[in-house]
């Protein structure tokens, strides 16, 4: 260690061990903010998304943050903001979280209740454990830890937690012209994604966009006896598994007209494909799936077709179900579906043509109807700003071993836009999630020694963003 880093080193030790010390502390923290069911999803309560910002306003007046307040804006959910700015010339972070959680999904599959924050075997489970409660709690926890032992922080922090970012963040245009002014900084820390594996740290330097609506097929107006009627009636849900079956081919891949990513990936990319090993056996154990079911594709491409290349799915189907269950032909079927886009694919023109295709191929004249259509962006930066080489030493020095670079096939549709509001600052995305974490299903889960490595490297970052002179 040089003599800088040495002396770096000694200024925060004091807020290094306060952050060891308090570990019990900032994880009471998060339990409690997981307890609040804020699922932002329709059909859902919004008064337990209110509860939430209210939880998560009270948690930055205690870490002591200041000028904190709900920001609303018509129709959305709430952000909760607050700031520390007496680092006279230092550089400004905007930290980023979001309080808001995807449904619990099917309960009876939790072994442990989805909003209790359960303790198993050195991880904490429930919805918005890490997506991205823990998120919120790695900000205030570092923030924390500096204010107590130090008195003050390396640089000026304002933190924003969203409140609406897992249905998409539909309202972030009219929040950002609202607050630009408010929102102004130097860079962005974007706690909202995840690492490589357990115990290795990461920083995202790309996400894939998302294009996603529902599809109604319709083929008569009640449903009737498959017995009496069978045989010359069309069956809705035949004709769209026959829609679906259209888009992509027998490997997977996408068989849609105009739906390819371009051929050549940028030198960032093809440079963290290569620094990375991951392999099928890798893939099988993450992922859970079933002995027997095979990999789509190329198994020696695995984390370029999940960073880089589109992919399609199908997140719910319904007709009818398996209460109601009779011996009928529905008169229609529900599904949404969804298609994950990367640089270059413009989102509302993957729309138009998936919309299109699906369309094209509908059988025997079933009527089809399209809703709920959204889409946002796929996302790249380059790592070599010094914000990046900032948080690779700060990630080092938390996780004790060196960051990778990674891709992240999700999308985070807060990133792009709010980027370019500030003027194109670097975005640093640095999560708490791990290839073992579900978010967005079952068993939902955070790696605790994970957690508490990412409130340190937390603390490392302000300081060496304090001595990167960004601004």
């Amino acid at each position: 260690m040089t003599e800088h880093a040495e002396r770096k080193m000694s200024m925060i030790t004091p807020a290094i061990e306060r952050a060891l010390e308090k570990n019990g502390d900032y994880l009471e923290d998060l339990k409690r903010l997981v307890r609040v069911p804020s699922v932002s999803f329709p059909g859902f309560d919004p008064q337990k998304v209110e509860d939430s910002a209210q939880a998560v306003e009270a948690l930055m007046r205690a870490r002591g943050l200041e000028n904190v307040e709900i920001l609303k804006v018509p129709g959305a959910h709430p952000y909760v903001y607050g700031d520390w700015l007496h680092a006279e010339g230092a550089p400004t972070l905007l930290l980023y979280a979001h309080h808001d959680v995807q449904p619990a999904g099917r309960e009876e599959l939790w072994k442990s209740a989805p909003f209790e924050a359960s303790e198993r075997d050195g991880r904490l489970y429930g919805r918005g454990t890490a997506d991205d409660k823990a998120g919120v709690v790695v900000h205030t926890s570092a923030i924390e830890a500096c204010l107590r032992a130090l008195g003050r922080l390396p640089v000026n922090v304002k933190l924003i937690i969203e409140g609406e970012e897992e249905i998409g963040s539909h309202h972030l245009e009219d929040f950002l012209k609202r607050h630009k002014q408010r929102l102004s900084a130097d860079a962005m820390v974007l706690t909202d994604t995840g690492n490589f594996d357990t115990g290795i740290p990461s920083i995202t330097t790309s996400l894939r966009g998302l294009v996603s609506f529902d599809v109604i097929v319709r083929s008569a107006d009640h449903p009737l006896h498959s017995g009496m009627w069978g045989g010359p009636l069309v069956d809705p849900v035949q004709a769209l598994s026959k829609m679906i079956a259209s888009i992509t081919d027998s490997q997977g891949r996408i068989a849609v007209s105009g739906l390819r990513a371009p051929a050549k990936l940028p030198k960032e990319a093809l440079r963290s494909l290569s620094s990375l090993r991951y392999g099928e056996r890798d893939y099988r154990r993450q992922s859970g799936l079933l002995p027997g079911t095979r990999l789509l594709g190329d198994n020696k491409r695995l984390l370029r077709q999940i960073w880089y290349e589109p992919s399609f799915s199908v997140n719910a189907i319904q007709a009818s179900s398996r209460k109601d269950c009779a011996n009928i032909i529905n008169e229609s079927v529900w599904c949404h579906m969804g298609l994950r886009i990367t640089p270059g694919m413009e989102p509302q023109a993957c729309l138009k043509r998936l919309k299109a295709h699906l369309l094209r191929n509908a059988p025997w004249g079933v009527k089809v109807e399209f809703s709920n259509e959204s889409g946002s962006p796929a996302w790249t930066t380059s790592p070599d700003h010094p914000a990046f080489q900032a948080a690779g030493r700060a990630l080092k020095a938390g996780f004790q071993r060196e960051a990778v670079f990674v891709g992240c096939g999700g999308s985070i549709p807060f990133v792009g836009p709010f980027a370019k509001v500030l003027g194109g600052v670097p975005a640093l995305l640095i999560g708490v999630e791990d290839p073992y974490t579900n978010p967005h299903s079952e068993n939902e889960s955070l790696h605790l020694g994970d957690f508490n490595k990412s409130i340190l490297s937390a603390i490392h970052l302000y300081s060496e963003i304090a001595s990167a002179g960004l601004n």
